[in-house]
């Protein structure tokens, strides 16, 4: 007796032939080599020492995609980005922090761009809280755009003069959230590795 049909199954070769539709359909873009760099630079980079002893975050990028990774989010890949920050000093407060974070994630926000071709919008996504764009160069402006971000423990900087302080911060492309197909591209093209590279927070109190 033959057996039914799993629909799980065909559910799920079906997602698989969606994505490789995708890429057949952007394979003549990868192979194009970018005409110049694309990259995320830093325009606010804000950290505030807060009377607690908190340090508060602001920060603003401007980010360029390559054609091809604009071609593949119009064709309904969805981009996501990460945002982290690392204290660096003070040296016994910073070694703290980073054996904290060996199993936590909490000093990452994550930003997903995707396109919605029904109504011609951008949306970015932090969380549970999404805004719409009409462009994407405005859509790209929300992604890693953060204020007055409260991070680390209570009385964490309350003893540290400013000059001691150091954070960094770092916007990126996380490839390893793209479909399958587009993870291999962006081991093996500089056009899918989009990173500002890790930036001195300006500290104040």
């Amino acid at each position: 007796m033959p057996s039914s049909p799993n629909p799980k199954a065909h559910k799920k070769s079906a997602g698989c032939f969606r994505w490789l539709g995708v890429f057949c359909c952007l394979l003549p873009l990868l192979a194009v080599p970018a005409a110049h760099a694309e990259s995320i630079r830093s325009t606010r980079l804000d950290g505030k020492i807060l009377n607690n002893g908190q340090l508060s975050i602001s920060t603003r990028f401007v980010t360029e995609l390559p054609e091809q990774l604009e071609d593949a989010l119009k064709q309904g890949v969805s981009l996501d980005f990460a945002l982290t920050y690392q204290l660096e000093r003070p040296t016994l407060a910073s070694y703290r922090f980073k054996l904290s974070h060996l199993v936590s994630d909490n000093n990452t926000v994550n930003y997903r761009l995707s396109y919605h071709p029904l109504t011609s919008r951008y949306r970015v996504t932090v969380g549970t809280y999404s805004s719409e764009y009409s462009s994407l160069s405005t859509a790209l402006k929300a992604v890693g755009a953060i204020a007055n971000w409260s991070v680390l423990e209570a009385g964490t900087l309350s003893d540290t003069p400013q000059y001691e302080v150091k954070v960094n911060v770092r916007l990126s492309l996380s490839t390893t959230k793209l479909p399958k197909p587009f993870q291999i591209n962006a081991l093996t093209s500089r056009n899918w590795s989009l990173d500002s590279g890790w930036r001195d927070l300006n500290i104040h109190r």
